[in-house]
């Protein structure tokens, strides 16, 4: 017989009780389901970029290393959820299993190839092997099953791109869809690490929305995240700045802006302490959105408040609505985008 589950996984959770699968130190990722659930094959894990990188670097580049510690991770707690940066990140797989209960966002049967748009920070997941780490785009290839509950947002995977690459656009989905929420025409906007993966749609996004009236600016710490952000074309200024000195961004804002600041400030980093330079680059009633995991919300509001500025602050919620259409529309509709992506994660 068929177990019963919760909707929302809290029948998975182990410790401590009473709480939901995300928070959860560790879950239950024994593979038979529940009537609620779907299990999926899994070939490919697209770790969350905080996580990749925290783990690369405590490994120092030893690809053995961050082998052993993403299995211990997932051997402890039942689920890729880094204990030091709180992320996880998404996967890609082919469903096997579907129990007579589920309910899921969108069609899907046996066989179908899906990416999980829920964090692997409360997905069941076994990996029985790590076959390749691919450093470059945060990608590992693994031989793994998954657990996604009923309440879990999916895609099915496009016909037109590569699995790797539709998973590398669903993976910061959540960014495009939210910058095209927040940006108005004949706004300043600035995008904190626009040479990255989830910056790049960004930028495309500001300044589809902010318009010929617009001003869209771009901030790297790389010479060639900049090169990378003028190539694209979508960035009338691009400024190359550490974003961990607030003070050197502020500067550099109020200089191409002529002291208005910014209306919006989309945060795309990967590393800690970028928070104050995002706040200070804001005009007094401006919204910044901090997609980053690696952001200290609490460093953000004190910050905001020691410095006297009001300006509204959003949690990077990887979830927008039609999120996974907007971000595969926002590289199918530019060439130059779609060329860039398929050179970096196809």
């Amino acid at each position: 017989m068929t177990k019963i589950g919760c909707p929302y996984g809290t029948h998975r959770v182990i410790e401590p009780q009473g709480v939901l699968p995300q928070p959860a130190w560790k879950i239950d990722n024994t593979m038979e389901i529940y009537d609620n659930e779907l299990l999926i094959e899994v070939d490919t894990l697209n770790i969350d970029a905080a996580s990749f990188t925290q783990i690369k670097k405590d490994a120092q580049n030893d690809i053995a290393v961050m082998e052993r510690m993403m299995l211990d991770i997932v051997e402890k707690r039942g689920k890729h959820h880094n204990p030091i940066t709180g992320s996880g990140g998404m996967l890609m797989g082919t469903v096997s299993k579907i129990g007579p209960a589920w309910t899921g966002n969108v069609p899907v049967k046996v066989g179908d190839r899906i990416a999980t748009l829920v964090s692997l920070s409360l997905t069941p997941l076994k990996i029985r092997k790590i076959i390749k780490i691919h450093t470059g785009k945060e990608q590992v290839e693994v031989d793994a099953q998954a657990i996604l509950f009923s309440s879990g947002i999916y895609a099915v995977l496009p016909l037109d791109m590569s699995p790797s690459l539709a998973l590398a656009i669903l993976d910061v989905a959540g960014a495009p869809a939210q910058t095209a929420h927040l940006v108005r025409p004949g706004q300043n906007v600035l995008i904190i690490g626009g040479g990255g993966k989830s910056g790049m749609l960004c930028l495309y996004e500001a300044k589809k929305r902010a318009g010929v009236t617009g001003r869209v600016i771009g901030i790297g710490s790389s010479k060639g995240s900049c090169d990378r952000m003028r190539h694209l074309g979508y960035a009338d200024e691009v400024l190359q700045v550490d974003a961990t000195d607030p003070l050197q961004v502020m500067k550099a804002v109020s200089e191409v802006t002529n002291g208005q600041m910014v209306d919006v400030t989309i945060n795309c980093v990967n590393i800690p302490n970028t928070e104050m330079a995002s706040i200070m680059a804001t005009k007094d009633r401006g919204t910044v959105y901090f997609f980053s995991m690696a952001t200290s919300f609490t460093g953000a509001a004190l910050g905001a408040e020691g410095i006297g500025k009001d300006v509204t602050m959003l949690v990077g919620n990887g979830y927008c609505r039609n999120h996974a259409i907007v971000a595969l529309e926002t590289v199918r509709e530019s060439p130059i985008l779609w060329q860039v992506f398929h050179e970096l994660y196809a």
